[in-house]
């Protein structure tokens, strides 16, 4: 069941990211194996990004971790790869890969134009704190497994920052909090 009408290509740029309960993106050292066990996905979850996702943008840490680009959405989405580095003289050239040294907003213009008027998503902790604190994120596309990981990359963490208001969309009231109830799993 979802709470929100599919998503749709429109130029926009999403920081996407599946997420657990705790506000992790990512285990320690970008440890992703939770997503593969014992999570389901709703029946055309991964097609409707697939169709409207024109350019991905991402970090050095994480295309370093996974330097498989043709594996974004299962190998099902081919598109442009951009990954924003300090030192791209030094990345291993793939397919479809552009290494970016740049500031994050020409990243983002560099991505979107590539995407031919179809979304740009963001799958960089640190790339999307920097585009949302700069006003660049036109949504905040979270999808929350059921599981608890105590540890890892989290997806928003700017210590001592200000909190940042959203509204969520397409609810009658944007500022509603969202209530989920989970029951632990039989071990």
């Amino acid at each position: 069941m979802s709470d929100f009408a599919p998503q749709t290509a429109g130029g926009k740029v999403l920081w996407h990211f599946t997420m657990s309960l705790d506000g992790f993106v990512a285990g320690p050292d970008h440890d992703m194996t939770w997503m593969q066990t014992g999570i389901s996905e709703r029946p055309g979850f991964i097609q409707q990004y697939v169709e409207t996702t024109g350019a991905i943008l991402g970090g050095r840490r994480g295309w370093d971790m996974f330097p498989d680009a043709g594996n974004v959405y299962g190998g099902d989405w081919t598109g442009p790869v951009f990954v924003l580095t300090h030192h791209p003289e030094d990345a291993k050239p793939a397919d479809r890969v552009t290494f970016l040294n740049c500031d994050v907003a020409e990243a983002v213009r560099i991505a979107l134009a590539a995407a031919d008027g179809r979304n740009v998503e963001v799958l960089s902790p640190d790339i999307g704190r920097q585009l949302l604190e700069r006003g660049l994120i036109d949504e905040i596309d979270l999808h929350i497994a059921p599981v608890l990981l105590g540890d890892g990359i989290r997806l928003y963490e700017h210590l001592g920052g200000r909190p940042i208001y959203l509204h969520r969309v397409g609810a009658d009231d944007p500022t509603a909090e969202v209530d989920v109830r989970y029951r632990p799993a039989a071990a």
